[in-house]
């Protein structure tokens, strides 16, 4: 039995497959239509959204301009990231992701565990995106064209239910003084008693969110062409938007308001980590596009790594021009910062921030619905779904059936669930793939390197690796101290924490002895350590998402698996 659990598929026969057009059970292939262009548009889209219009304003708030410097940091860990997921992309050119490159390295097993967290990053977290461009959109109707929908079609119930108790114990209070809040208080308690009462319950719902997902749907089922080109236009014009914003905000940029650069320290700047990496999520996602590339064993790479060099100039340029801009403290509770920045300043920029806003939460999703029925369809060719997931339509050559299966859960989830504890999520499911994907570039057997494909460049850790891990060590030692101190009465992120030093030392000490590639390592240790950073309340969703995917796996998958036979097992 534990022989099966961890059965590998064939790195050797994945690639004469896919070589020979035999990647899915139809025998109908999927349009081999992007390029190195496309997908560094795709990657663009995937990355520049929610994190650029949204998160960065709480991390200017804790950091300063010092965030700036976070962007860096965070770019560095995904570039580590990145890198490896490059070097199997060039060995393993099909759909799949960190999936398919699972299997190959440790088996089946941990491949289903990855493609179902997977599920996580792209299908949940287009939950959280789809909220968020109905917020942007709601915006938009309401200071550009003066519609105001109804309230009760724009929440969901318990962000309603919440708003709604929140205010009437304030309002009980009566000690609110600031009329802002006040007014705050009285527009929660109208929107809830405005809403229509079925059976007793106030009725809420985000219909724009839903009819976004089902429109994305839409566009992803009629062909990647199609997506192709609705991606690349948005880019165009979101990346135009961004470096206007960068241009014309230079003109109000205070030098002052970057002094000091790190008011609350460096503790202060990485406390904005959560936040920034949620600006990164979703590069990974070119690589479920593989079948669909023209050369993907040279494209898929430069792909990844272009879009994550952009993205990251753009980051640290608007991370700077809103920190010079407005003080870092003016930051708090603000959620549309660079529409925030201008509102006072010059309000017709920021009505083209807002449109823009729409716009990129809109690529953001389109990338995700892409991504999320391609390893659907994947784990349907091995066997470990009903084969009903790799349907591929006959007109468009799409993943039909897997993408309406991500439209119904995606629309479902943005009409009803809250979208907060979705994010944490979304960073665990993410991290988990960056983690496996670069410890899994360790077990790739060696190869020779080929003119025209991309080769993960070798770095002897050796020395290196211990090294910082000491250092590591050394610069937390109180608080490694004090968790080991109070194991017994700490909660779960110190626990996490004192396991993470184990792993780190274990690694180490296998680095020195084997002389370990220095860039699948840092990948390892650095994605491992944002996931311990993630509250424990989003550790115990995690869990309870892992042990559902488990009981499918061993109830379904293991024994439909198509390595279960005497001639592939």
């Amino acid at each position: 039995m534990p022989g099966s659990l961890f059965r590998k598929k064939s790195l050797d026969k994945i690639t004469a497959d896919a070589a020979a057009g035999h990647s899915d059970a139809h025998g109908t292939g999927l349009k081999k239509v992007l390029g190195v262009r496309d997908l560094t548009y795709m990657g663009i889209a995937a990355v520049v959204g929610a994190g650029v219009f949204s998160t960065i304003g709480g991390a200017a708030y804790d950091g300063g301009p010092g965030i700036s410097l976070l962007f860096v940091i965070t770019a560095i860990t995904c570039g580590f990231s990145a890198l490896c997921y490059a070097e199997f992309a060039s060995r393993v050119p099909v759909a799949g992701s960190a999936y398919t490159y699972s299997y190959v390295t440790f088996g089946e097993l941990i491949a289903w565990i990855i493609g179902w967290a997977l599920i996580l990053e792209y299908a949940i977290g287009n939950i959280v995106v789809a909220i968020s461009w109905s917020g942007y959109f709601n915006n938009l109707l309401v200071h550009i064209f003066n519609i105001h929908l109804p309230d009760w079609l724009l929440v969901d119930p318990l962000t309603a239910s919440n708003a709604f108790t929140t205010a009437t114990n304030a309002m009980a209070a009566g000690n609110i003084t600031d009329p802002t809040q006040l007014e705050s208080y009285r527009f929660a308690i109208n929107a809830y008693n405005s809403a229509p009462v079925i059976g007793g319950m106030h009725i809420f719902f985000n219909l724009p969110a839903f009819m976004v997902v089902a429109l994305i749907t839409w566009i992803t089922i009629i062909g990647i062409k199609e997506s192709k080109k609705t991606a690349n236009a948005m880019v165009i014009f979101k990346v135009a938007v961004i470096i206007f914003v960068i241009i014309a905000g230079a003109f109000f940029v205070d030098t002052n308001n970057w002094r000091p650069f790190m008011p609350n320290g460096l503790t202060g700047v990485l406390k904005g980590v959560s936040a920034v990496f949620y600006a990164y999520i979703g590069f990974d996602a070119i690589s479920t596009t593989a079948e669909e590339c023209k050369d993907p064993q040279r494209d898929l790479p430069k792909g990844m790594i272009y879009s994550l060099v952009i993205c990251t100039v753009l980051y640290i340029l608007i991370a700077l021009v809103l920190t010079g801009i407005e003080n870092y403290a003016n930051f708090k509770d603000v959620n549309d910062p660079l529409a925030f920045v201008f509102e006072n300043r010059a309000p017709w920029i920021e009505k083209i921030v807002s449109i823009s806003a729409v716009v990129a939460t809109t690529s953001v999703m389109l990338v995700f619905q892409l991504g999320q029925p391609r390893i659907w369809m994947s784990m349907s060719r091995d066997g470990l779904l009903p084969k009903r997931f790799q349907k591929i339509h006959p007109k468009y050559n799409t993943p039909v059936f897997a993408s309406i299966v991500t439209g119904i859960i995606v629309a479902a989830g943005a009409l009803f669930i809250e979208a907060g504890i979705m994010t944490d999520l979304t960073s665990i499911g993410t991290l988990f793939a960056f983690v496996l994907v670069s410890g899994g570039v360790l077990l790739l057997p060696p190869v020779k390197k080929e003119p025209g494909k991309f080769s993960l460049p070798y770095i002897n850790g050796k020395w290196i690796i211990p090294a910082l891990t000491l250092t590591f060590i050394f610069l937390t030692r109180e608080r490694l101290q004090l968790a080991i101190n109070n194991l017994t009465t700490e909660g779960y992120q110190e626990i996490l924490f004192i396991v993470f030093v184990i792993i780190t030392i274990v690694l180490s000490v296998l680095t020195f002895m084997r002389n370990y590639s220095f860039i699948p390592i840092m990948g390892v240790f650095t994605c491992s350590y944002l996931m311990i950073e993630i509250p424990a309340l989003s550790w115990a969703w995690f869990f309870m998402w892992m042990t559902l995917g488990l009981l499918i796996y061993f109830f379904y998958g293991r024994k439909n698996s198509i390595l279960n036979t005497p001639e592939t097992a």
